[in-house]
């Protein structure tokens, strides 16, 4: 098994209970309760997306389900900043999943872009 897509998967599932653990301190207002459950399913897709492109077919596949990865991976992105802005959680923890959120997406990139071809320089 390849070590660093092992890694990868664990990092993300890292991410997704961080972002669940996150998510439980959200007010359990109607607003606090909808952006909790988007954060939930957002936050926890791409660990199950890249265990589903690790499977894929082919590497057309494999790219599709990666490029799935960085939308959820951006959906996440965003629900970060509105929580933020509308200062539902002023937790140190804020701070420390928008940077994992960040770097995060900017290795599924990094790699799709290396599958295109494009990486090369």
């Amino acid at each position: 098994m390849n070590t660093r897509a092992l890694e990868l998967e664990e990092r993300l599932i890292d991410f997704a209970v961080n972002v669940i653990d996150f998510a439980e301190q959200l007010p359990k207002s109607l607003a606090g309760k909808h952006l909790s459950g988007q954060i939930i399913r957002s936050g926890s897709a791409p660990a199950l997306n890249y265990g589903e492109a690790r499977g894929a077919a082919s590497r057309r596949d494999y790219r599709h389900k990666l490029t799935i990865v960085v939308k959820e991976l951006r959906e996440t992105h965003i629900n970060l900043r509105i929580i933020e802005k509308k200062r539902f959680a002023d937790l140190p923890e804020m701070d420390v999943l928008l940077n994992e959120n960040n770097q995060l997406i900017s290795i599924f990139v990094a790699t799709i872009k290396t599958l295109d071809g494009s990486g090369k320089r």
